[in-house]
């Protein structure tokens, strides 16, 4: 017997977003891969955070969240989806998306079952199926529109399959899934009684088409955990709140989990969390209003470099082709890139069971100062 990492997490290793991270930090790189931004969230909300610590809100929280979160998520995902849903018995806060991702997963699937995963897909979700015992099953999503072929989603489920995870807007590839797209997803759950867990972290980040909530489509509010968390809306993702909303029956086996990885999470932040999710509408036209300038001002800027682009539909990630300058492997081209040229991206394969079909593209964050970008470009501008 070896001593060290459980053979289930072998393979995983250090996760990629720390390892380019470390990277640019060595090379004094801008850091256009990890997808923080480099600035902060609103006054108001923070206001909020320093409030709820002047208030004694610190001490343990309750362990599904604050009774005043758990009624602000509820606002929030009824007026994102129609659904009205039960703050107490439908809603699990979490440390953020990941531990939502995790507690879903080992709470729901049972070892030797299957759970379907797009591909490319971000990094924790094979992690977490294998934490839990679970085989997973690969549909791709083929460049450059990250389409799906009905047929290969059709085969991928088998009598094994415990669950499909989703992700719209699709990170890494910026794809938001159509109502088409989800409602064949739907039946096809719907037929073989399966779960659907969607992370939705990106919801309110949507460029072109629309954001579609899975659980309500027809016959999908019973079987779908849909995930969320505040990092990405409100640019505040060292808080690490989130959150899982799903029937009961579902909820039962989140919190099976939730209870015995984290028990509860930040109490002042929870109520600042509420403050936040209740700003008035003016702040999320200007958070869409910038993200879409800086998508714009990357997007374009990538292109006249001599990258092979679409711009994203959704999320705050753009993936590139990098082959028209010589390079035939992604984590070759983004240490070059970092270390030659000062600008840290991500290399794409780390999200693909086939390793292959991510060596020609690099992803590159646009959540940034525009400063920062500007920057950045300019570094990437000695490429062409």
């Amino acid at each position: 017997m070896s001593l060290g990492v459980a053979d289930r997490l072998r393979p995983f290793g250090t996760t990629i977003f720390a390892e380019m991270s470390a990277l640019a930090r060595e090379h004094h790189a801008i850091n256009l891969s990890q997808g923080f931004p480099d600035f902060d969230g609103p006054e108001h909300v923070k206001r909020a955070a320093l409030e709820a610590v002047e208030a004694g809100h610190n001490q343990y929280a309750r362990m599904f969240g604050e009774p005043v979160l758990n009624g602000a998520i509820a606002e929030w995902f009824a007026r994102a989806s129609g659904l009205a849903v039960d703050p107490d018995r439908e809603i699990t806060v979490t440390a953020g998306c990941t531990e939502a991702i995790a507690a879903t997963l080992i709470g729901l699937v049972n070892p030797g079952d299957e759970v379907i995963l797009f591909e490319p897909y971000y990094d924790s979700y094979r992690a977490c199926v294998a934490m839990a015992g679970a085989t997973p099953r690969f549909v791709p999503l083929r460049a450059p529109g990250w389409t799906i072929d009905p047929t290969e989603l059709r085969a991928a489920f088998t009598d094994r399959t415990r669950a499909v995870l989703v992700n719209t807007p699709h990170n890494p590839t910026g794809k938001v899934f159509t109502r088409a797209e989800l409602g064949l997803i739907a039946s096809l759950c719907v037929e073989r009684g399966v779960i659907a867990v969607a992370d939705e972290v990106y919801e309110r980040l949507v460029f072109e088409g629309e954001h579609v909530c899975l659980a309500s489509l027809e016959g999908m509010r019973e079987r779908t955990v849909t995930l969320s968390s505040l990092g990405k809306t409100f640019s505040l993702t060292g808080w690490k709140i989130g959150w899982a909303v799903a029937p009961p029956a579902l909820t039962a086996g989140v919190r099976s989990a939730h209870q015995f990885l984290t028990f509860a999470v930040s109490t002042p932040m929870q109520h600042a969390a509420a403050a936040a999710l209740r700003s008035p509408g003016s702040y999320f036209e200007g958070f869409l209003r910038d993200y879409r300038d800086r998508r714009d001002l990357l997007c374009s800027a990538l292109t006249e470099i001599g990258f092979r682009l679409t711009p994203p539909a959704g999320t705050y990630f753009v993936m590139a082709d990098h082959t028209p300058f010589g390079f035939g492997d992604d984590v070759a081209f983004c240490r070059r890139l970092t270390q030659e040229f000062g600008v840290a991206a991500i290399p794409p394969s780390a999200f693909y069971m086939d390793a292959e079909l991510g060596r020609p593209l690099v992803r590159f964050a646009f959540c940034k100062r525009r400063a920062t970008l500007e920057a950045a470009i300019e570094r990437l501008r000695r490429l062409a």
